[in-house]
């Protein structure tokens, strides 16, 4: 009787094996795939922050530089494109700079870059920021 358990529990052995081996291979790649999936995450979600960190960047600078080039002129049009430069500039460090997550970040970078089209045309410059990017893509320092 004890040889004929040991022959069952073989052969329960070598049926069960297929459900063994495909569940322990299913908790590997689970667990490969999640670490996987965490390092492409990083990787997009850094690559994506540093466009949009360019992107603010380059309005920052566009913004003082306008700034200094207009201060001293005391017209009234000067006058208003100082005043939506300053919006600007408000709008830019209002921006949850800390806070990637933050439920309004979409509208606000929206709304940054509405006000940076808006400054653009009263500057009468083209407002399109790619333009501004590809051409410095060649310079190298």
């Amino acid at each position: 009787m004890a040889s004929g358990s040991g022959s069952e529990d073989l052969f329960d052995s070598i049926v069960m094996a297929d459900e063994r081996f495909r569940g322990e291979g299913y908790r590997e790649g689970f667990e490969k795939g999640t670490r996987r999936g965490l390092l492409e995450g990083r990787r997009h979600g850094a690559s994506h922050g540093a466009k949009l960190s360019s992107e603010m960047s380059f309005y920052y600078g566009f913004a003082i530089t306008w700034k200094c080039i207009l201060q001293h002129n005391t017209d009234v049009k000067s006058r208003k494109r100082l005043k939506a430069l300053e919006a600007l500039l408000g709008f830019i460090q209002e921006c949850p700079h800390d806070d990637p997550a933050s439920a309004n970040m979409k509208e606000d970078v929206e709304r940054l870059r509405a006000k940076f089209r808006q400054v653009c045309s009263m500057l009468n410059v083209p407002a399109d920021f790619k333009n501004y990017i590809k051409t410095t893509e060649g310079t190298s320092f």
